[in-house]
């Protein structure tokens, strides 16, 4: 396995954000270059503890969906090469495997949540109102439930340390217009469908996922940040899936349920992981991959 890598150092680029995960430099005035670093977030907080080898797991896993997502939306990989953006093979050798060459788009202040199942918030909204995010739902349903179809739920998005906010469809019309906030919709949704059924036939069930979209200079929508990961998703094993508890996850949920059981108020600074911990979740996030590559 390659080194842990927890805060990339390249000197040849301008380094322009450090995300909870990524870290984001400029290549010229039309790319970027992004790296996935080992960092964990939970309950919106950076962790002090990398897990190893997940933002390579994470990196291979945007693009295997990038690519079979390609014939319905474009995305924001670019022709240009790592070792374009990076001559430098020592630095270069620091984000392998870990970074994307991209380019540099508008992004929309909207993330582009969708449900497949009854799980985390939506369960708690829903045992208060029957409802999720304003969306009724059938009475009777157990935590954990497949939903009758997929629902859109968006939110805003949140800074670093801040806390997303989820909206109603009439919101994202204001925030971006009635055409696009359709199409931010509808092709959210028929990514999930299609990539759901294909990750269930692999032994993955998609609970959840988020996407995030930019536009072109020419005002197309684009797919861009990490699509349909452990990060961005709630992955579950389809072989011990069963409705009426929380299912076991490939994500950061194991991060989460044993956070819950410390004495931690969710702000900064985050505890420590145990080394066992810390093992389980790598593990969790390359059984994912090896499951949707075979």
């Amino acid at each position: 396995m390659k080194e842990v890598l927890y805060e990339s150092r390249l000197e040849s680029l301008p380094l322009l954000n450090r995300g909870k995960v990524r870290d984001i430099y400029a290549v010229g005035d039309d790319h970027l270059l992004i790296v996935t670093t080992d960092r964990l977030s939970a309950f919106d907080v950076i962790l002090p503890d990398p897990i190893p080898g997940k933002g390579a797991v994470l990196t291979a896993v945007s693009n295997f969906w990038f690519e079979r997502t390609a014939g319905l939306v474009p995305n924001h990989l670019a022709t240009m090469t790592l070792e374009e953006a990076v001559p430098d093979p020592q630095e270069r050798a620091q984000v392998e495997g870990r970074a994307i060459v991209v380019k540099k788009l508008k992004a929309l202040p909207v993330e582009a949540i969708v449900r497949g199942y009854l799980i985390g918030s939506g369960w708690k909204d829903y045992q208060a109102t029957g409802r999720v995010c304003g969306i009724a739902l059938p009475a009777g349903l157990q935590l954990a439930d497949r939903l009758p179809e997929a629902i859109y739920t968006p939110s805003t998005k949140a800074d670093v340390g801040e806390h997303d906010e989820n909206i109603d469809f009439d919101k994202t019309v204001e925030l971006l217009g009635a055409e696009l906030a359709a199409q931010v919709r509808d092709v959210s949704l028929e990514i999930y469908r299609i990539c759901a059924a294909y990750a269930l036939e692999h032994g993955i069930i998609i609970a959840d996922t988020k996407f995030e979209f930019g536009l072109d200079d020419n005002d197309q929508l684009v797919l861009i940040d990490e699509v349909l990961t452990p990060d961005s998703s709630r992955f579950w094993p389809a072989d011990s899936y069963a409705p009426g508890s929380s299912p076991a996850s490939f994500d950061k949920q194991y991060i989460r349920d044993y956070l819950e059981t410390l004495d931690w108020d969710k702000t900064p600074p985050g505890p420590e992981l145990p080394k066992e911990v810390i093992e389980k979740t790598a593990e969790k996030y390359h059984e994912a991959q090896q499951r949707l590559a075979s």
